[in-house]
């Protein structure tokens, strides 16, 4: 039998095929390298000096202190109180839901300087809220305690977020039988769903810690002084130019690859872990 003729329009077809293939290989390029060549030039233009100046310049080290710690603190903060509202939306079906999920992503979509302001109404001295913690000795604005409700605000969605996902991965029938064995609601949390889904809860974690540290505009509304290094490298490019605040910058895009290196581990223990 001779073989079927091919329809006229199949090498046009084949060739559009290609040159849609071409033009999406050079958008996706164009926008690696967009990506990817900023941050590789500002290490390379400012890490080195960043980490000699680590050695010399206190403020640089107490900035990527306080940085670090108010950092750890929201992110522990964030898990105690994410993890259970988490589990709730992952697990129970109720009316409301689509909200509360709503009102939870609104923290990502806000101007980060708008959240700040938010904030600053909540907490300020003058606010109700701020009026009692003054009573009670605690002052926020311009503390510590600011960086952390700031952090706090801008970064437990995204916990919330990866955590829902991990529970939701983990099969409700494993709970159900260790519920038929006489495991309490919490026993059965505790020992099944919290350990199948301890990767997926460990890496939304290191999410929330590495966007903690990166925020600055909610920061620099509640807490300039002290300053996290993102606030002290723009404190420096504004009062001593782009020289100044290379280093500082430098230093804290290297202190981002510590997350990014964290969660790459992560994912390839769970890559080695077979089904």
């Amino acid at each position: 039998m001779s073989a079927p003729l091919a329809s006229p329009s199949a090498a046009p077809a084949r060739g559009t095929q290609r040159v849609a293939a071409v033009l999406a290989a050079l958008a996706s390029s164009l926008l690696l390298l967009f990506l990817a060549v900023p941050i590789g030039k500002l290490i390379a233009s400012g890490g080195a000096e960043g980490v000699r100046r680590l050695a010399t310049d206190t403020e640089l080290r107490q900035a990527l202190w306080l940085t670090a710690t108010t950092a750890t603190v929201a992110t522990l903060l964030g898990m105690a109180g994410g993890t259970p509202l988490a589990y709730l939306l992952a697990r129970r079906d109720f009316r409301g839901r689509a909200v509360l999920s709503a009102l939870l992503d609104l923290p990502l979509l806000i101007p980060h300087p708008v959240a700040g302001i938010a904030l600053l109404l909540l907490l300020g001295r003058e606010s109700a809220v701020g009026s009692v913690l003054l009573s009670a000795g605690l002052r926020v604005v311009g503390t510590p305690l600011g960086i952390v409700a700031a952090m706090l605000f801008v970064a437990a969605p995204l916990f919330i977020s990866g955590a829902r996902e991990a529970f939701a991965r983990v099969d409700p029938r494993y709970e159900a039988v260790a519920r038929t064995l006489g495991d309490s609601p919490i026993g059965a949390f505790r020992r099944i769903t919290l350990p199948l889904s301890r990767r997926g809860l460990i890496a939304s974690a290191v999410v929330m810690w590495a966007r903690a540290v990166s925020e600055f505009g909610a920061i620099v509304v509640l807490t300039y002084n002290p300053k996290v290094a993102s606030v002290l490298s723009y404190d420096r490019f504004t009062g001593f130019g782009l020289r100044e605040a290379l280093p500082v910058a430098a230093v804290l895009a290297l202190l981002a690859l510590i997350p990014l290196t964290a969660l790459r581990t992560l994912r390839g223990a769970d890559d080695g872990v077979s089904p």
